[in-house]
């Protein structure tokens, strides 16, 4: 038995033992340190969090290392922010701090891979680090929503990591930027909320097929935008509020959305008929629809349904029952185009002769007897429905951008006087109209043509296809007198030829210089260097051939003659035989590059000339792709400039479409700016900077105002600018050319070009003018003086966009010298030039259309910071039109020649301004001034 001094001994170590071990315990605790640079940071400091163990704190749970595992401080009213450590709690599984006071930047929860649970809601944090939400593997729901303080920031790809996220909720939370496609990374997720936020662009794709049950996209700042045809295959969904937004075309059918309660999409601009299959869903209890622009019968929902419908929809009545029939046929006319909304605004009511807008009735005010939606820059096909308005007379479609067959339907329109569908994208057989009806078809490249096996074309007035009688034929003698008409026209364009080409060989020899062609009525022409080398590379229309002799291309498309038909405008269809033998049959090495529908080859001819193939993907073409491919040679057989890259070619091959263009050797502005230390090559000078620059000032403003139409490009940036051996720029990829609404906002269903290079308001509202290739030219001029890209993610966040960072930079001109592109060390002088190519791309870009310039103003103040230019070769100074070894007398009276005709300056080959071609021809005394032959 131990003595009692003893005993007392033993208990005083055992209490003192038990004083020491919680202070051991949080001392060796790797969290201690972070929960207590949380603590010292809120206000007050939470109930129950005292000690300096936290595993003790109230709210605080640990594992049984010590390590902290959940934060939970709901509902406190407690203020102050949160420590950058934060993300040191590598244990921690669950964080919840909503509804409280908590201020300033979120700190990033990076790499925290056991966090499932983040509750952040209903606070005030002020910034969203870059890496918030990377290397979450475990995350499952996340909230940020209302806190409306944050700093504009955008949904990371990081996100992508958390691939068992349920629910996603960040509604009033400053987020701007589309909506990312990619959730389908997301197998899990069925709450997606983000509400009251600034989300522009359309809905994405991998929607479609996702698991999402409740979506929350309501409210946008400006709107989302195009169409919600996804939501058909999002089968899962329960709840759908997307109202308030700005999205276009007609409700889809959701008879697969079996599960669908509640259905909000009232404040959009939605047209079209409400499909019978959304009155169906067996489980709809709540749907509003208020405040669109939906046409056709009032819907009619189950007893069990609250609906609204009022305020701006079109209904054709007040009261549930069908429309009148001619209505009925013009809303199914609509239906066709997309729904416009210009049609939706106006179509409304019962009655179609009571002021709807591009229609007219007869004098009894009853039946409609002219359509005209002529020029109006409608999409999609014609419909059928036309054919049940029986008394019309005049139906013009003409001038917008129609694709698919003409119904064969219309031909029992026994009224039917005229009709005209010229200048669209129509294919497919030509209908035979009675003689009574003045049919036009022209600038229709592919109509006639059977898209599977490349029959002939037809056109032009009353055209039918091959084989069939011409409208109005009866009997032989009409078709011997047209004939006789044709083989005696025939003989005397062929006389006409051949003296034009005597002619011009005699002229080659007297003044051994360049001849240039003058192509078709269109204007269409290609100047060959020679007559020698006519056989490289010219492609030209009909019999207009240098000296008679036929390029290499025109020779080997000729025995396909038959199955490839050739249309205006200066381009002639080639064989996929010839093709596959000067790409040596589409091989690998010959690939220059790679597009969204298709791969760029090198082909050489036998006698060396070169040619760039344009192979667009059978799997990829789809409508899309047949409209790209339709929109490229439509747009380049109307415009040829110095610095377009010029189309010599197509070829339809079954399901496959090749284009060919002339090959540009030093390949792309994007490799040279940002590739050419992987290439080798040398960085571009300042001086041949600002000369690409001007070249593609002068292309672009060439398609907006100086060509017999005007165009947008919409699809402008480095990749799509080419280089010649003398680093001449040429602008390429017509694929999105659209007509330009002459200086009026076209409605765009579709967004289309390169996030980076579009305008924030036609990304934002899908309208589209001039005014967008002239802020994507400012992106270019960026790239041109920085180096950099126009989306560069491997930057910090406030850098990574160039337009945002660059603006930045000329508020304080003192910052450009260190954002210009080190490989240019500019002197004095070149630093001025560089300042006031960025005064003007700051310009280019400013965020309203209307404060951007046109690319007439841009022309003009790149010209005189370009030394001026001088032919350096042949083919330049025969370019010029002045032959150097005539006279001053001679020379002017040869260039006002030139000056005053289509064939040097047209808009079928060079500009017809001053801003496009030098001040005054190299060679003529200084004093001369081009006003002086004007």
């Amino acid at each position: 038995m131990l003595p009692p001094n003893t005993l007392l001994s033993l208990s005083s170590i055992l209490l003192l033992l038990s004083l020491l071990l919680p202070l051991s315990s949080s001392a060796s605790s790797p969290d201690a340190a972070t929960m207590t640079a949380l603590l010292s940071l809120l206000s007050p400091a939470p109930s129950g969090w005292t000690g300096t163990n936290p595993c003790t704190w109230t709210g605080v749970s640990c594992d049984s290392s010590a390590r902290v595992t959940s934060i939970n401080l709901a509902s406190k009213s407690i203020s102050g922010s949160l420590p950058s450590t934060l993300n040191q709690l590598s244990h921690l599984t669950s964080l919840s701090l909503q509804n409280n006071l908590l201020s300033g930047p979120l700190p990033s929860l990076s790499n925290l891979t056991s966090l499932q649970q983040v509750f952040l809601d209903n606070n005030n944090f002020t910034s969203v680090p870059p890496d918030f939400l990377a290397g979450l593997t475990s995350l499952q729901t996340i909230s940020l929503s209302q806190n409306a303080g944050l700093s504009p920031w955008t949904i990371p790809d990081e996100l992508t990591q958390s691939s068992s996220l349920t629910t996603l909720s960040a509604s009033s939370a400053g987020i701007v930027g589309s909506v990312p496609d990619f959730f389908s990374s997301f197998p899990n997720l069925q709450n997606l909320r983000l509400s009251y936020n600034n989300l522009t662009g359309s809905l994405p794709p991998s929607f479609g097929g996702s698991g999402i049950i409740n979506l929350w996209l309501n409210n946008q700042l400006v709107g989302l935008s195009g169409t919600i045809d996804v939501l058909s295959s999002m089968t899962q969904l329960y709840q759908v509020w997307i109202h308030q937004n700005s999205f276009t075309g007609s409700i889809p059918d959701l008879s697969g959305c079996t599960d669908l309660f509640d259905l909000q999409l009232r404040g959009n601009q939605l047209t079209g008929i409400v499909p019978a299959s959304l009155m169906g869903l067996p489980k709809l209890a709540n749907v509003s629809l208020q405040n669109n622009e939906l046409q056709g019968p009032m819907p009619v929902f189950g007893s069990g349904v609250t609906v609204t419908l009022g305020g701006t929809n079109s209904f054709c009545r007040t009261t549930p029952g069908p429309c009148d029939p001619q209505v009925t046929a013009l809303i199914s006319v609509a239906g066709a185009l997309g729904y416009p909304i210009t049609l939706a605004e106006s179509w409304q009511g019962n009655d179609a002769c009571t002021s709807w807008s591009f229609v007219s009735c007869d004098s009894t005010g009853a039946n409609v007897t002219v359509v005209n939606l002529g020029k109006q820059h409608f999409s999609g096909t014609i419909s059928p429905a036309f054919a049940n308005l029986t008394s019309l007379r005049s139906l013009f479609l003409n001038d917008n951008n129609l694709t698919g067959s003409i119904p064969e339907i219309l031909t029992s329109l026994s009224q039917l006087q005229v009709l005209d569908v010229s200048n669209n994208n129509l294919s497919g057989p030509i209908p035979v109209f009675g003689s009574s009806v003045k049919f036009t078809t022209t600038g229709n490249l592919f109509l006639g043509t059977n898209v599977t096996t490349g029959a002939p074309p037809g056109g032009g007035t009353n055209s039918t296809p091959t084989g069939g009688s011409p409208a109005g034929t009866s009997n032989g003698s009409s078709v011997s007198a047209g004939i006789i008409a044709g083989v005696v026209i025939s003989v005397v364009v062929f006389v006409g030829v051949v003296l034009f080409v005597s002619y011009k060989c005699y002229a080659k020899k007297r003044h051994q210089r360049l001849v240039r062609v003058v192509g078709s009525e269109k204007g269409s022409e290609i100047a060959n260097k020679s007559a020698e080398m006519a056989n490289k590379s010219a492609v030209a229309s009909g019999a207009n051939w240098h000296g008679g002799a036929q390029s290499e291309l025109q020779s080997h498309s000729s025995s396909d003659r038959r199955d490839m038909p050739v249309y205006e405008g200066g381009n002639v269809s080639i064989s996929i035989q010839m093709l596959r033998e000067v790409t040596n049959n589409f091989n690998e090495a010959n690939i220059l590059g790679r597009g969204g529908f298709g791969i760029v080859y090198k082909g050489e001819l036998h006698d060396g000339t070169k040619i760039a193939v344009k192979r667009m993907e059978s799997g990829a073409m789809g409508t899309k792709g047949m409209n790209e491919f339709q929109a490229e040679i439509a747009v380049l057989t109307k415009v040829r400039h110095r610095h377009l890259v010029a189309l010599l070619g197509y070829c339809i091959n079954g399901n496959e479409r090749l284009l060919v263009y002339e090959y540009m050797p030093q390949g792309t502005l994007s490799q040279h700016l940002f590739e050419w230390r992987e290439l080798g090559n040398s960085p571009f000078t300042w001086k041949q900077r600002v000369t690409i620059a001007l070249d593609v000032a002068r292309g672009i403003e060439y398609l907006h105002s100086l060509a017999q139409q005007s165009f947008i490009h919409r699809d402008l940036k480095p990749s799509n600018i080419l280089l010649g051996d003398d680093m001449r720029a040429k602008v390429a990829d017509f694929g999105l050319v659209k007509n330009a609404p002459d200086g009026k906002y076209s409605l765009e269903t579709r967004l289309a070009g390169t996030f980076g290079y579009l305008a924030p308001e036609y990304a934002a509202t899908g309208r589209v003018t001039t005014k967008v290739d002239v802020y994507a030219f400012g992106v270019v001029l960026m790239e041109i003086i920085t180096g950099r890209k126009s989306l560069d993610e491997s930057m910090p966040e406030e850098r990574c966009h160039l337009v945002t960072w660059f603006r930045r930079v000329l508020i304080n001109k003192d910052n450009l010298q260190k954002a210009i592109d080190q490989t240019l060390d500019p002197d004095e002088d070149t630093y001025e030039s560089i300042s006031k190519v960025a005064e003007l791309a700051g310009h280019c870009t400013a965020r309203e259309p209307f404060q951007r310039p046109d690319m007439g103003h841009a022309v003009n103040v790149l010209g005189p910071l370009v030394e001026e230019w001088k032919p350096s070769g042949k083919e330049e100074e025969e370019d010029s039109g002045i032959d150097f070894h005539m006279s001053l007398p001679q020379a002017l009276q040869r260039w006002q020649a030139n000056e005053g005709t289509s064939s040097m300056f047209s808009d079928s080959s060079y500009s017809q301004t001053q801003s496009s071609i030098p001040s005054k021809p190299f060679g003529f005394a200084d004093s001369f001034d081009s006003t002086d032959c004007r």
